[in-house]
């Protein structure tokens, strides 16, 4: 019930007045249904069937007594003319409301889809470090998506509330003690479905368990379909599959079962219920026969509403999981926030006059363990130079371009530009400086314009092949069937691995950055569109600062520095044939087994 109360909580901080505005519809609707039902007490009269007698002190006795007073010529098409406005009516309201319900709904919905992605994109790099990227694609597609289911659930649980409300009052005006038999028995009912409520619950967290390894299953194998084919992997997945999916149907039919058992629970009580409460009202109240009819037509409708509203408390038992998944996901967002969306307009690029240095860093992924992925690193990268960082893998390469970039804070010591530290006040202007290419270049289903525009809105024709031609792009793309306009397909799979390495680094020359990171960007080249790149690189030495991760040394000769990382230190540090004549160290043993390997 906290959760549900939180749930409320939410909705009523988003739709704020218009929520009770809502019930106050619901009211409306409830009053005009009441009142309906009220009209049968003179239309049973006229019948004749029945004799009325009632005391004058009655509640009853002056409004039926208001029908009595006029002749039954009058009084007759009188009431059903009062009947037919009243339908009317509530069918009026109860369109308005249905309206309303839905704009809170969606508007809801869309309030935590914007305010959850924007936690997101403003969370920082070690947010995203520790977190598995199907399970928060999980979160903002199919749990949001039942959060969205039970939002509705949570609206129709106020109107069955305001409901039942109004009904009870109109039936306690006509009898007091029977219709405090009545809410005894289904206060009981209720309370005794906590069972139901808290299993429900159950259910709903293990749905979202099972959803997150599905979807995170799904993503792995799709990534890695070339080489479940390659290896003729297909039936050891299939059976995941197979077992994963059986494991969701059963957890599907449990929540069936246990919502139809409820049911068939509240119906078989209920039955019992109407029975007992007509023989009580006839033998100890003496009720009057019309009036007798007159409550158990308001409790003929009434109780379906009080089944409704353990429903619902059911079902909202199992969407609850969902929406503190999502409310969980925005809190660990918000204490991992780096950036305010007010002020993005506001960064303006670091132009950098001297260097970058990091001065006795120590960084380490988790604070928990005493071992460092990167130990007294004290560096400096001259600006409008163009430095390298190799080493084997492991070493800590883009651990240290990680932190160059302002996506990591060190554990000790501290990075600099142009002696000033890096911090969260100039942490993003640095970034706004950057252009990055990494090994992995990322691609999005659209065309080649489409992805080079990506970065800068506004660039031009010439400016897109200007960079093209950079990028030793511009010949592949001329021949491609539709040019730049050209649809490369989901990551750019209608690409080779080198074309796509180029288009990315077409677009980050198009952002004419001051800083320039490439991470392994030219791996996937061949030997002449290599040397293009690197005499392209030769040509920007002067006007930015570019920094290089390198496995293939052929690609660094021309850097002005080349820092060796080993085990997380600095091993070496110096020009490129400098490092290359020191035979004993580190660097010379790695170009001579990759000259090796060449031959």
């Amino acid at each position: 019930m906290k959760n549900v109360l939180h749930f409320f909580k939410s909705i009523h901080a988003f739709a704020g007045n218009v929520l009770f505005l809502n019930l106050i519809g619901m009211v409306v609707i409830s009053l005009f249904e009441g009142i309906g039902i009220f009209l049968l007490i003179p239309l049973i009269s006229f019948t004749g069937i029945f004799e009325f007698r009632m005391y004058e002190t009655s509640p009853l006795h002056s409004f039926i007594y208001m029908f009595q007073g006029i002749s039954k010529d009058i009084s007759l098409p009188l009431i059903l003319v009062v009947y037919i406005v009243l339908l009317v009516g509530q069918g009026y309201f109860q369109r308005k409301q249905m309206i309303l319900n839905g704009k809170i709904q969606q508007g809801f919905n869309r309030k935590l889809r914007e305010e959850t992605y924007k936690a997101l994109v403003e969370a920082n790099w070690g947010f995203f470090l520790k977190k598995r990227r199907s399970d928060v694609i999980n979160i903002m597609t199919t749990e949001l998506s039942r959060v969205a289911g039970g939002t509705q659930i949570f609206l129709q649980f106020l109107a069955a509330l305001v409901f039942t409300f109004i009904q009870i009052s109109l039936a306690f005006w006509l009898s007091a003690r029977m219709t405090i038999l009545v809410i005894l028995f289904g206060s009981c009912l209720i309370f005794f479905s906590r069972k139901f409520i808290k299993r429900s619950s159950s259910l709903g967290s293990e749905t979202v368990e099972l959803s997150k390894a599905f979807l995170a299953g799904m993503t792995d194998h799709l990534n890695g379909i070339k080489d479940i084919k390659s290896n003729t992997l297909e039936k050891s997945h299939i059976n995941w599959v197979r077992s994963t999916s059986f494991r969701i149907e059963q957890n599907v039919t449990q929540l069936i079962k246990l919502r139809t058992t409820s049911q068939f629970v509240y119906k078989v009580v209920s039955a019992f219920l109407i029975t007992g409460f007509a023989y009580i009202s006839i033998k100890m109240f003496q009720a009057q026969l019309p009036q007798l009819m007159l409550i158990l037509a308001i409790y003929s409708r009434l109780w379906p509403r009080v089944s409704s509203i353990q429903s619902n408390l059911e079902e909202l038992g199992s969407l609850i999981p969902s929406f503190q998944v999502l409310i969980n996901l925005q809190h660990e967002c918000l204490r991992a926030n780096e950036l305010d969306e007010e002020d993005y307009d506001k960064i303006k690029p670091i132009l950098i006059q001297k260097e970058l240095e990091c001065q006795n860093v120590y960084f380490t992924y988790d604070p928990k363990v005493s071992t460092y992925a990167l130990q007294n690193i004290n560096i400096q990268i001259p600006a409008n130079q163009m430095t390298a960082i190799v080493g084997p893998s492991g070493a800590g390469k883009s651990t240290l371009v990680d932190l160059l970039m302002g996506l990591n804070r060190p554990e000790k010591g501290s990075v600099l530009i142009d002696g000033t530290p890096l911090t969260k006040d100039n942490m993003l202007s640095l970034r706004r400086s950057i252009s990055y290419v990494s090994q992995d270049p990322f691609l999005f289903n659209g065309s080649i314009r489409e992805n080079l525009l990506l970065v800068t809105p506004n660039a031009s024709e010439e400016q897109l092949w200007e960079a093209l031609e950079f990028a030793a792009s511009s010949d592949f793309v001329r021949k491609l069937p539709n040019g730049l306009d050209t649809i490369i397909g989901d990551r750019g799979i209608r690409l080779s691995g080198g074309e796509r390495q180029r288009i990315v680094l077409a677009r980050a020359i198009l952002r004419k950055p001051s800083i320039l990171v490439l991470d392994e960007a030219t791996s996937a080249l061949d030997s002449e569109n290599e040397s293009k790149i690197q005499a392209a690189l030769d040509g920007l030495k002067g006007t930015m600062t570019i920094i290089v991760i390198a496995h293939r040394l052929s690609t660094i000769r021309n850097a002005n520095q080349v820092i060796v990382l080993e085990n997380g230190r600095v091993a070496q540090f110096g020009g490129f044939m400098q490092l290359t004549e020191d035979h004993g160290g580190l660097f010379s043993n790695l170009l001579q087994k990759q000259m090796k390997a060449a031959l």
